[in-house]
């Protein structure tokens, strides 16, 4: 906090009242500290420094900070003058403005909430890693050497594209795991999912353009095609993936397919290999670009693993969208692009427009983790543990839940979803009421895209939950879903009995029976 900067504004604010230097003081600080700008554990300046910078007398300073010692606002101790612990007074709230929204874009406008505790902890949170089972240590190695190893010229601004060690080290790994033909100069390496997104949207089409998105779909991708300005058209999903109808082509054509291939969020089923190779030759027939999002590709639990869209056709019109957020942890922020050989010229110069250019310790150390062996190690001790877990999980929804819902999507990943068999259950209230029991999952009815899905459950992410846990959540979360079960009949039960006209009083012959 910069003392002399607070003070002078304090002390043109309060010209008018005529107070000394000493008073003027007490009473900025004074108020900083109720109102919580200056906050509790914050080390005042030394008197002698701060007398200097003020260019008053260092009494006038030993003044203010003894009045406030014995009001109880300030402490001494070894580091010198510290703020105490003082609750501090709150400003009344402000009243709202009757356009809450003036002076955002339309675009801005047009952004809705993002669903679901995203970005809470507890048990069945979706998206997150069993970040506990990292390795640290290893990784804490591998960082500390690239560090000791970067040049005067690397702690300059970096590649806009990306470290040319780690681009090159996708690329060999996603031929390798992933079957997709590419080469270093067409990988692009972003701050994740989002940015890649964000990058996408805005590169590959024009304002208006047509974007198709999964319905229910990823709500990132819906935020990022309409804040650049895209026309977005829900495309229905079923047990196969993305189902797009000869009506979707004809009607509203695409610049822009995305979808989730691998594992379709949030319902989390699988593109089937005949609609891969579909969506592949009539995007190609539409002059459309397909976005691959390659989501928990990593993490296939039954079945033989299927091959990228990216590699299935020669020169497929795919961008393909990869992140290390879940194989290794979300803070890491590293992502990529791979787009096709014929756009890599076009993304390499803007790129060098748009690119924050950083990050290069963490991108050398990356590319070690990968070219040594370590990242295939801690992905096959995952699949592992997450197919143990998912496991647990499926008994435990089976046992308990089996009656009112469905599981879908527990192939692969690290989520799995569960459709309600009744579509008259609340499944956003479920969320709120679980979420107060530590357990935190996604409505699904909260990631349509454009209109009603027709689904209706919950989102469950299992990779951070040990198997032993799995049962006993399970049963309090079973606990709310069958009470908005039973709720939702009971409702449904008074509306049709109103709706059912009273039957006419019976006729009595008027002689009593003996």
């Amino acid at each position: 906090m910069d003392l002399v900067l607070l003070i002078s504004g304090y002390s043109a604010q309060n010209s008018h009242r005529g107070w000394p230097r000493q008073r003027l003081l007490h009473e900025c600080l004074r108020a900083a500290i109720r109102n919580g700008t200056l906050a509790a554990g914050a080390r005042l300046a030394a008197s002698r420094a701060l007398a200097e910078e003020l260019g008053v007398a260092r009494n006038t300073v030993l003044y203010a900070y003894e009045q406030l010692a014995s009001e109880g606002f300030v402490v001494t101790d070894r580091r010198g003058t510290v703020v105490a612990a003082v609750t501090p007074e709150r400003a009344p709230a402000r009243r709202a403005l009757a356009a809450p929204q003036a002076g955002l874009s339309q675009r801005a406008r047009s952004l809705r909430a993002v669903p679901g505790p995203a970005d809470r902890m507890g048990a069945f949170v979706p998206g997150v890693p069993a970040l506990e089972l990292f390795p640290m240590a290893l990784w804490r190695r591998m960082l500390e050497r690239a560090l000791r190893a970067m040049t005067v010229v690397q702690l300059n601004y970096g590649d806009p594209a990306g470290e040319p060690q780690l681009r090159e080290a996708i690329a060999d790994h996603l031929r390798a795991a992933r079957g997709v033909v590419c080469d270093a100069a067409q990988v692009f390496i972003t701050d994740g999912t989002q940015s890649s997104l964000d990058l996408c949207m805005r590169a590959l089409a024009d304002d208006s353009d047509t974007v198709w998105i999964e319905n229910p779909g990823y709500g990132g991708a819906l935020a990022a095609a309409r804040g650049a300005g895209l026309a977005v058209a829900g495309i229905d999903v079923d047990d196969e993936g993305m189902a797009p109808t000869a009506e979707d082509w004809l009607l509203r054509p695409p610049r822009l397919i995305y979808t989730t291939p691998s594992h379709q969020y949030p319902i989390g089923s699988v593109l089937s290999l005949r609609r891969r190779l579909a969506l592949i030759e009539a995007a190609r027939a539409a002059g459309a670009l397909i976005i691959e999002d390659d989501y928990d590709s990593e993490f296939r639990h039954d079945g033989a693993p299927l091959h990228a869209m990216q590699g299935l056709a020669a020169d497929a019109p795919v961008v393909y969208l990869g992140t290390f957020s879940k194989t290794m942890f979300p803070s890491l922020r590293i992502g990529f692009v791979v787009v096709p050989a014929s756009l890599a010229e076009a993304f390499a110069q803007m790129r060098a427009q748009s690119s924050s250019r950083g990050r290069v310790a963490e991108q050398l150390a990356l590319a070690e983790f990968l070219r040594s062996g370590q990242f295939v190690l801690h992905l096959r001790r995952m699949r592992r543990l997450y197919r143990q877990r998912r496991d647990a999980l499926v008994a435990a929804l089976a046992l308990h839940l089996g009656s009112v819902a469905t599981v879908h999507g527990g192939s692969s990943g690290m989520h799995l979803s569960l459709r309600f068999q009744d579509a008259r259950i609340d499944d956003v209230a479920i969320v709120a009421q679980a979420l107060q029991r530590g357990i935190a999952v996604n409505a699904l009815s909260t990631h349509d895209t454009q209109g009603d899905s027709g689904w209706k459950g919950l989102m469950l992410g299992y990779a951070q939950v040990p198997a032993e846990q799995m049962e006993g959540l399970v049963k309090q979360l079973a606990a709310l879903v069958h009470l908005a079960a039973y709720a939702a009949n009971c409702s449904a039960a008074g509306a049709a009995q109103l709706k059912t006209p009273y039957p006419p009083a019976r006729r009595t012959s008027g002689r009593s029976r003996r």
